[in-house]
């Protein structure tokens, strides 16, 4: 199997290079000056999983050719047009996409673009940041990979991407409900940035004040409700896992907050409005998305404008 990775940043470069480490044929999508980077000092990894520094092969946009089976998108929402643009030439033939962005809607976009059968589901959980020097910084011990093909069919593309997997240290899973994966973590996912987001606070926080567990789990029982009447109503142990998330004290608070504390770009429209959009759809409580989606649509109108509070 040949893999893309488009970017090596905090997600594509940690998956990438320990697939890498692995004897994994990996690529990397990358600009210019990543390129150089990359080709100076070599992928850096930081993590209590393991530290790496490894020589990787990159390609520059210009440079990109048909060769590839999969290719792996890790790109925030906002980029996806752009993102599908860098990718087109590897699309040829029989090469899949495992697009492990965070939300639904960009399914519909990336089916409408490649077709759907060369689309499979995906999604990540890690906590992983990169420093101005290139280094990637993990976190946390999590560092999971789920995908699948869409209704469960077998996929050539999906078992070698799992098969390469397997040689790392990455805990991964070939879906066969990967869908019903999917809107398990954008229920749990658009509730924690809705309501960190909209309180600027973390979910301790938020619970020792006034209203704010009503808040929460007002927030969180719509979204359960939103994916029922999309077809899938999360499974009980999903649900367990996000109430006790959620509806315990703790410093949990979901990165588009930390993108917006930092003055970056935030996926609103991807995650908090694809929900409000879909509650609105079926007529369900919109109450708490509508007021975050509104509270982060203002702050993306404010920063556009120039007009942010220095940190």
């Amino acid at each position: 199997m040949k893999l893309l990775v488009l970017g090596a940043g905090a997600i594509g470069g940690y998956f990438g290079g320990r697939l890498v480490a692995a004897g994994a044929d990996v690529t990397f999508l990358v600009r210019a000056g990543r390129r150089a980077q990359l080709e100076r000092d070599g992928l850096v990894i930081e993590s209590a999983q393991g530290n790496l520094k490894t020589p990787v092969k990159t390609v520059l946009a210009e440079e990109l050719g048909a060769d590839y089976d999969v290719v792996l998108l890790t790109c925030k929402s906002y980029d996806l047009e752009s993102a599908m643009d860098a990718i087109a030439p590897a699309m040829q033939g029989n090469c899949s996409v495992i697009p492990i962005l965070n939300g639904m809607s960009h399914m519909d976009t990336l089916d409408s673009r490649f077709g759907k059968d060369k689309v499979l589901g995906g999604l990540a959980a890690i906590v992983a940041t990169l420093k101005k020097d290139g280094t990637i910084v993990h976190g946390s011990p999590i560092q999971r990979v789920v995908f699948g093909v869409r209704g469960g069919a077998y996929s050539a593309n999906a078992k070698a991407f799992a098969d390469a997997l397997a040689k790392t240290s990455v805990s991964w899973e070939l879906s066969e409900k990967i869908e019903q994966d999917m809107w398990e973590k954008v229920v749990f996912l658009s509730a924690c940035a809705a309501v960190t987001c909209l309180f600027r606070a973390n979910i301790g926080e938020i619970m020792a004040s006034a209203g704010g567990t009503e808040a929460i789990e007002r927030t969180l029982n719509a979204n359960i409700a939103i994916a029922t009447h999309e077809g899938f109503p999360p499974r009980a142990a999903s649900v367990e896992f996000s109430r006790n998330a959620l509806l315990k004290p703790s410093p949990l608070t979901a990165s588009m907050l930390r993108d917006l504390e930092s003055g970056g770009a935030v996926e609103s429209d991807h995650i908090v409005g694809f929900m409000l959009n879909a509650a609105r759809k079926h007529k369900l409580d919109d109450t708490m998305l509508s007021i975050a989606f509104t509270h982060l649509k203002a702050y993306e109108a404010r920063r556009a404008a120039g007009r942010l509070s220095p940190a």
